[in-house]
């Protein structure tokens, strides 16, 4: 008997994606798999259930989820989700798990091996399966469209008969994956680009995409990176120093995109409204870590507000604003891991336990919470505020 493979349709009102793709329902059959869709899951990613059906799944209702053997999310399973799992099934989905203890006890007593997609180790076998990078990607190109919107002006620069429309300048605070991709499209759009970042080797990969990077470059500076390629904390004296010079140049831009987060942490404050008031009238400011708390002093969740006359995009899941081309590479994503736990010969589930991508990922298994990072060794159950 094959196992069965539920993709849920999001219960979360503000999520558009969906944990499968037409490809993807394909290659879990080639799998060996059977695959039941929740019915319009994929609607708001521009995939019709006719198009899943076509592909060899089946339709179902969300009761069907009870005899999975893995079920595939965009974003964790609500407390009415989990009940409708049976105990043992695989939960694989962006779990959120910093400062959520309770949701991920309740998923261990449910019985649910469950896994976070974005625990994915950042190393050369695990690429394909990396989230954070497939949705940052997509999400620091969403974040310049959007400031191209609510921005009244042209971004590139235009030498008309009726007179020249200056290059707008965009400052991208953040060169990560999303942030690099910000650079990216604010110069195929024409604008003038700098952007900062606290890691050393973000200051050659910022000249490569020809932006201008800003930053101040002391020792500190260059210690600034953690072995997984994540930005540390900077102390209180680097932080008050690269603030002053920052806030010069913000001054002179039209565009601010911040994308600063730090796993685990709320986002750090990196624009205050004294540096928005700085600013020319008109200026548009993007947050894109508004779901954690903000970069940007002043921004709104899921709005765009006037902040001493900024006008700043506060979007949560920018990546969600493009789902079809957001689900589309995160369905990739799951399905490469999924793959990772399939016995090849007998086309079944054969979970490995000591593989160092199922134990990064691995939060819930067995009844208990089991992964390191969100358990008190020395007691049975996750204590609040450990994290």
């Amino acid at each position: 008997m094959s196992n069965l493979v539920f993709i849920a349709k999001e219960s979360l009102a503000d999520e558009t994606r969906v944990a499968a793709s037409v490809e993807t329902v394909k290659k879990m059959r080639s799998l060996g798999f059977d695959v039941v869709v929740e019915a319009g899951a994929g609607a708001l990613s521009r995939i019709p259930d006719a198009e899943y059906e076509a592909a060899g799944a089946r339709i179902g209702l969300i009761k069907d989820a009870k005899a999975a053997d893995v079920i595939l999310k965009v974003r964790r399973p609500t407390s009415e989700e989990i009940s409708g799992y049976k105990s043992g099934a695989i939960v694989i989905a962006i779990m959120d798990p910093y400062g959520n203890e309770a949701a991920l006890a309740e998923m261990a007593r449910a019985g649910l091996t469950s896994f976070a997609m974005e625990l994915m180790p950042r190393i050369t076998r695990a690429q394909s399966m990396d989230v954070l990078s497939s949705q940052a990607n997509l999400a620091g190109y969403q974040a310049v469209i959007e400031a191209a919107t609510v921005y009244d002006r042209a971004l590139p620069m235009m030498m008309t008969a009726a007179g020249t429309v200056p290059a707008a300048k965009v400052f991208v605070m953040g060169a990560g994956v999303a942030g690099l991709q910000a650079i990216a499209t604010a110069r195929r759009l024409g604008a003038q680009v700098s952007a900062t970042d606290v890691r050393p080797a973000a200051k050659e990969q910022v000249a490569s995409l020809g932006a201008k990077f800003i930053a101040v470059e002391d020792e500190e500076f260059k210690a600034a990176e953690t072995a997984g390629g994540y930005a540390k904390e900077m102390s209180r004296e680097y932080q008050a120093k690269q603030a002053a010079l920052v806030s010069d140049h913000i001054a002179k831009q039209d565009i601010i995109i911040t994308t600063a987060l730090i796993p685990g942490r709320p986002a750090p404050r990196l624009v205050g409204r004294d540096m928005l008031k700085a600013m020319r009238a008109g200026a548009v400011a993007v947050d894109l870590a508004v779901e954690r708390g903000g970069n940007i002093e002043g921004a709104e969740y899921s709005k765009v507000a006037e902040v001493e006359g900024v006008r700043v995009v506060g979007y949560p899941n920018m990546a969600g604003r493009i789902a079809a081309s957001a689900s589309a590479l995160y369905a990739k994503n799951l399905v490469t891991f999924l793959e990772t736990m399939v016995d090849k010969d007998t086309k079944s589930l054969a979970l490995n336990r000591t593989d160092e991508l199922i134990k990064a990922t691995m939060l819930t298994d067995g009844g208990e919470v089991v992964n390191p990072n969100f358990v008190d060794p020395d007691q049975p159950t996750i204590k609040k505020g450990d994290l």
